[in-house]
């Protein structure tokens, strides 16, 4: 079968094209070859990183992978056998993002024809929390609820287990996750936001001061009772934000950060973070968290601008037709990336209405991936 050519300079030009791309190429059985691979970055071509989630992803998928050195700007990757349940490790030897290794290989776990197939366990090392990709608490508490939600996964088909913390820039973080596969996923509608029903929060820091946790709390919590126009401390809604010191063994080296997430009637997720920094106090990084996490609220969407890109993917592989409303504002440029990838490799029908008031809806019509079949369902 002859290569399908991506191009990785289209729209955000960045890592996500690369980890789409491949990830669909395993699961559809389609060899890709991509050239100008993160054309829009400096330095473009392969970090670590990204070499280390293809050759993550050769591993699961059994895939003849070339050119993937660093600083390559282009590789060739023609996918065998995904065989479930496996035992998988990557390790980025840098700080380099668990969270993007973890983008390109969960797609791959999560599909198998045998009904009951015993979970596959993927090892990753690297960094767990850092500021060029989301961390991994956020993936725990907003991304992976989302995905048990809207998609069809029973409970309990995907837990993630931070094992190690991993800071910028020393990583050696590791993160444990078990996935349960299914035959399809259900298609997601997402479309009444609903007033918020919670927030959540983990403030996290390690080889620092009790007083780091405490501070990144408080100075969450003041931003969001201080928020004009959006009750999300009301007595209605439960708020719990909580902060913990890592023990020396479960982190290498110091560093510190903070994660919050609302959850909406509706049934969607906000998030919100950030990272602690030298010279930034404390205060400052939980009421930045904040910031962000009230900023995604008052786009007045059911979904966050990441969650937004990172649920595309499964949107193009569902069975029926999935529509999530977001917010005002219009789409991100990793969300267009994303639709505009699944739709090179998949026949998936993506449709993007913006709504009068300003909202923006996604809908998509799903292959119904269905390992049974070879490819798919219908």
């Amino acid at each position: 079968m002859a290569s399908l050519l991506i191009d990785g300079s289209v729209l955000e030009g960045g890592g996500q094209i690369l980890r789409n791309s491949t990830s669909l190429s395993a699961l559809l059985g389609k060899p890709v070859s991509i050239h100008k691979i993160r054309n829009a970055r400096k330095p473009p071509g392969l970090r670590n990183q990204h070499r280390t989630g293809l050759e993550l992803a050769a591993r699961i998928s059994s895939a003849q992978l070339t050119g993937a050195t660093t600083g390559s700007e282009a590789i060739d990757f023609v996918p065998g056998r995904i065989v479930l349940p496996g035992s998988f490790t990557a390790d980025s030897v840098t700080a380099g993002s668990t969270t993007l290794l973890l983008q390109i290989a969960l797609p791959l776990l999560f599909f198998s024809p045998a009904p009951g197939t015993p979970p596959s366990t993927l090892v990753l090392l690297g960094g767990t929390n850092a500021t060029l990709a989301p961390q991994i608490d956020y993936s725990q508490h907003v991304l992976l609820p989302f995905l048990r939600r809207h998609f069809g996964l029973p409970p309990g088909s995907v837990e993630l287990e931070i094992r190690r913390r991993g800071y910028y820039p020393r990583g050696g973080g590791e993160v444990k996750v078990s996935v349960a596969p299914v035959e399809r996923l259900c298609a997601a509608k997402v479309l009444k936001r609903g007033r918020v029903r919670y927030v959540g929060g983990i403030a996290h820091f390690a080889g620092l001061p009790m007083s780091v946790g405490r501070e990144m709390v408080f100075g969450a919590r003041k931003t969001l009772g201080e928020a004009e126009g959006l009750d999300v401390t009301g007595e209605d809604v439960e708020v719990d934000i909580r902060f913990k010191r890592e023990r020396n063994e479960d982190s290498k080296g110091a560093g510190s950060g903070i994660v919050l997430w609302a959850e909406l009637e509706g049934g969607g997720i906000i998030g919100g973070s950030a990272v602690g920094s030298k010279g930034i106090e404390p205060y400052r990084v939980g009421e930045e968290a904040a910031q962000e996490l009230l900023r995604g609220l008052r786009a007045d969407g059911c979904v966050d601008e990441w969650l937004q890109d990172q649920i595309i993917i499964y949107m193009a592989l569902a069975d029926g037709k999935s529509e999530i409303r977001c917010g005002k504002g219009g789409l991100a440029l990793h969300t267009k990336t994303a639709i505009w990838v699944a739709e090179q490799l998949t026949d998936a029908k993506f449709e993007v209405e913006e709504e009068p008031s300003g909202h923006t809806v996604i809908r998509c019509q799903g292959i119904a991936y269905n390992t049974c079949s070879g490819v798919l369902a219908r």
